[in-house]
């Protein structure tokens, strides 16, 4: 049986309750039997989901949002030094918790799988949460997504594992104590914490280092940051299994075949030669699902049962999820911010949809990163055959002096790419209406707001 409640954990109050993080967290709690309450700047689906397990959400942050009674405060880094409801907290001596600190102590007494990586972590750790559940092993979970509907990013399972994606942005991840480590990538991102390659290796050498005695590293043998920590952490006392299509991997990738908007694997894991569905389109995620098949055998998870439990995943909401179709048209919905998902995801989408035309409708997310790698989104949306380019989406920072999207555009114009700058997002769907055609593609990309005009487009489209 998996444990209950961490001590002074029985009260919570979420300042940012509605966010991807959080809001796992306080789902769990409140499935374990906790008062849970909190706050969110604006109503959403995955506030309302979280009243329907008992927890109290306000809309908006006020320090009489916070109970007297809290037994803690759990915030994430993005909640600034001067939220109200913090500083009631400082007033009323409640201590203040980071949400890794949180759900570091949700997995206390289970066996925690850890999904580390600059990419996939998301999708990685779905695969594991769905498959060990198809598997009948009721695994808890908490995932920077939601699987099939709001507020399904997290749960607490009657088994003894803990599947958990594992966050470098903020080094909350050298929080976890996992007795299997994933890493599927290193690559240099989240510039205003980390400010070299360096860094980042440091960083995830430091949450290499935390798994448990007798733990697992499953480790990527194709990608160069990944192999550069393998050779960084090699003498630590942690079991070491690398994956991949790479000669030397210990999870051999044979084959990957795309079928479609599925694909056929098939590895060679101990000696078994292995072939199974990925039931989403896409190299990068054929290999997340061997990184998962890796670290379920790693748990002790026969490989064989495991494999064809891999397809019972069919994704999860914003990553190349299809959000519908009008006038011939589908429209996708994608949460690639970095060049290397985009790249990769306009691959997989080339890949799937063969002679069909690509339309992109591309938001840039944070200043910080535009700065360092603007040149590479805009040769990434070369890969479309026409993509129209937003402002960028802030989210927790200021903007920078002279930052801006143009970076992109100028980028991916000198790539070749037919780009449009579009400022105003109301405009949108009108534009998309009248650049799409019947049998074109059109995918909404970043991890921004840009999600909420896929159903727009499809609106004006339907006209």
């Amino acid at each position: 049986m998996a444990p209950g409640l961490p001590t002074a954990m029985d009260r919570p109050h979420f300042i940012g309750i509605g966010g991807a993080g959080m809001s796992g967290i306080a789902k769990i709690l409140a499935q374990r039997g906790a008062k849970v309450a909190g706050s969110d700047a604006k109503e959403s689906a995955t506030a309302e989901a979280l009243r329907a397990l008992g927890a109290t959400v306000h809309i908006g942050h006020a320090a009489e949002h916070l109970a007297d009674d809290a037994s803690c405060v759990v915030v994430s880094s993005a909640i600034r030094e001067d939220n109200p409801e913090l500083a009631r907290a400082a007033e009323l001596g409640i201590p203040v918790v980071h949400r890794s600190d949180a759900l570091a102590a949700l997995m206390t007494g289970l066996r925690p799988i850890a999904v580390a990586g600059t990419h996939g972590k998301t999708t990685t750790t779905s695969m594991l949460a769905v498959s060990l559940t198809e598997l009948g092993l009721a695994p808890s979970y908490a995932i920077g997504g939601d699987l099939d509907a709001p507020g399904s990013n997290a749960l607490h399972g009657g088994g003894d594992i803990f599947v958990a994606e594992a966050d470098e942005s903020d080094r909350s991840f050298h929080k976890y104590a996992p007795e299997v480590a994933i890493v599927l990538n290193v690559e240099l991102d989240h510039h205003a914490n980390y400010a070299s390659i360096d860094e980042i290796y440091e960083s995830f050498e430091t949450f290499v280092g935390r798994a448990t005695e007798g733990g697992t590293l499953v480790v990527s043998a194709d990608h160069e940051g990944a192999r550069e920590l393998t050779r960084r952490v090699a003498g630590r006392p942690v079991r070491v299994v690398t994956y991949g299509e790479a000669e030397d991997a210990d999870v051999r990738v044979l084959s990957i075949v795309p079928q479609g908007l599925t694909s056929r694997v098939t590895a060679v894991l101990d000696g078994q030669e292995l072939t199974f569905t990925v039931s989403v389109p896409g190299r990068h995620y054929a290999l997340n699902a061997v990184a998962a098949l890796a670290a379920g055998a790693a748990l002790g998870v026969p490989a064989a049962e495991l494999a064809p439990a891999l397809a019972a995943y069919t994704g999860v909401k914003r990553r190349l999820q299809l959000k519908g179709e009008a006038a011939g048209v589908q429209v996708i919905d994608s949460y690639a911010h970095h060049p290397t998902e985009m790249t990769a995801d306009l691959e997989a989408m080339r890949a799937a949809a063969g002679d069909a035309r690509i339309l992109v409708v591309f938001q840039p997310h944070l200043f910080s990163r535009t700065q360092e790698l603007g040149k590479e989104m805009g040769q990434s949306l070369a890969l479309a055959d026409a993509s129209v380019v937003l402002d960028i989406y802030p989210a927790r920072e200021d903007p920078i002096p002279g930052v801006t999207s143009e970076l992109i555009i100028e980028a991916a114009r000198a790539a070749g790419a037919d780009v449009t700058a579009v400022h105003d997002k109301a405009e949108i769907p009108a534009v998309i209406a009248g650049m799409a055609g019947p049998g074109d593609l059109v995918i909404t990309m970043g991890a921004g707001d840009v999600t909420d005009l896929g159903p727009l487009i499809l609106d004006r489209l339907s006209q």
